[in-house]
């Protein structure tokens, strides 16, 4: 598995337009959001970086969302060379893994070139005004680590976000399987 780190966007960035279908085939857009801050995930379903914290993706979800906070999680991969990804079987992976969010397909992969995203776990929250205030990691954890999951960098942001405070300045890059770009064609 390829070690990819995120490209940890500017702060202050506004958040890309998307409009994706969700494992319902029904359209998602940046725009129902608008007044709400919005945490974007770029994962997949094969990831062992996303497989190892998806419990507690699926836990930020229901602890946020109530809270005011949109969530939606978008899949990039190229489903044609890596068919674990395909949307049939995100339905699957949104039921098993417990997502409450939306799981977005961005078959062209233009939604993740906009975000600059690079690897999944790709992790980038954005104020009420849509401005990037956090880019990076969930934690420390990694699958080849002994550290607990606990989402703690990403939750520290999120809470002070909900709070009106300052988002914590230091931000470490998140780090992952890169995203399965599809070939190039000539």
């Amino acid at each position: 598995m390829a070690r990819t780190p995120s490209n940890m966007l500017e702060l202050g960035t506004r958040i890309p337009k998307f409009s994706l279908p969700d494992t319902d085939g029904k359209k998602v857009s940046d725009i129902d959001f608008i007044g709400k801050p919005v945490l974007v995930l770029f994962i997949c379903n094969h990831c062992p970086f996303v497989i190892h914290i998806r419990q507690q993706l699926a836990a930020i979800g229901r602890d946020y969302m109530p809270k005011g906070l949109a969530v939606v999680a978008i899949n990039s991969n190229d489903a044609e060379n890596y068919p674990d990804d395909a949307p049939d079987k995100m339905r699957h992976e949104k039921e098993n893994a417990g997502y409450i969010f939306p799981y977005l397909f961005d078959e062209t992969q233009a939604v993740a070139k906009a975000f600059k995203a690079a690897c999944t776990p790709d992790i980038y929250l954005f104020d009420r005004e849509h401005k990037l205030a956090y880019r990076g990691q969930l934690d420390d954890s990694r699958p080849s680590n002994q550290i607990a999951v606990t989402g703690r960098d990403l939750r520290l942001a999120m809470d002070a976000l909900i709070a009106n405070r300052q988002v914590p300045a230091e931000q470490k890059p998140s780090l992952g399987c890169n995203i399965k770009w599809k070939p190039i064609k000539s």
